[in-house]
């Protein structure tokens, strides 16, 4: 599997083009093998692509704005393909589909079309789930709607290990048997608890079991691995160097380096 970072850890610092060269600096710097985009400014895509391959970036996934998808689909997918990304990510579902079944349904049926669109394009689109979709809806979870109303060839999902704890689920446990053949690139993000509350930790500094997460990823045949930390207590690029140094650790522990 290829390790790196997701960049919506340092979404403050890839607002511009500058921004953005330092942050691929870095990445190249640390050894980042891909990196996930999400959280960039509004820069020009020619502009981006024109750096991606002055670094040499292995640009993995992408979180893309459900807008575009709707409203610039095609534009959408030439941008990945002049990356060479082949995974178009959707961070989450629209606001008003995670309470209301009649807009859950609306959702499903419009991302599982924009899936069947991006897979004839000869690309792939993955969801990121929070916790959210793991709460009741009418008697099943919302993520339930999501597996089993969706095409597991063309409709894939890029997991996340904190927010599956937080959702009350094992993460291992849930990619491992439930994810089977669906997942291109899964989110490494501890969870470490301060009194009675859950916080975001560098990876290997919290609670989670990663050492299952990863062999649970070896198993299902998952790409690419990135380190993600919503909310940092330093510098993010800090947080990035600790989590990506435990994570190559781990990988070697489970016998991937």
């Amino acid at each position: 599997m290829k390790l790196g970072g997701q960049l919506y850890t340092v979404r403050q610092y890839t607002q511009d083009l500058a921004g953005i060269e330092k942050t691929f600096q870095f990445c190249r710097d640390e050894g980042f093998e891909t990196i996930q985009i999400s959280g960039f400014g509004p820069v020009d895509p020619l502009e981006l692509e024109k750096l991606v391959k002055k670094y040499e970036m292995d640009v993995c996934c992408t979180h893309s704005p459900w807008d575009r998808m709707l409203n610039d689909l095609p534009a959408l997918i030439e941008e990945h393909k002049r990356m060479n990304c082949p995974v178009i990510g959707l961070g989450a579902m629209p606001q008003e589909a995670r309470s209301d079944i009649h807009q859950l349904f609306l959702f499903v049926k419009k991302s599982r079309e924009i899936a069947e669109q991006i897979k004839k394009a000869g690309l792939q689109f993955a969801y990121h789930n929070h916790n959210f979709e793991f709460q009741l809806l009418e008697g099943r979870l919302v993520m339930d709607y999501l597996l089993q109303n969706t095409d597991p060839e063309t409709y894939h999902f890029i997991p996340d290990t904190y927010w599956l704890q937080m959702g009350g689920l094992n993460p291992a446990d849930f990619i491992r048997y439930h994810l089977n053949g669906r997942v291109d690139v899964c989110h490494f993000k501890d969870f470490a608890v301060q009194g009675f509350t859950p916080v975001f930790a560098e990876v290997g500094e919290g609670n989670l079991n990663l050492f299952d997460c990863f062999k649970a990823c070896q198993e299902i045949g998952v790409s690419s691995i990135v380190i993600e930390q919503d909310v940092c207590p330093r510098d993010p690029f800090d947080c990035l160097h600790y989590s990506f140094r435990n994570l190559v650790r781990l990988a070697m522990a489970c016998g991937d380096r």
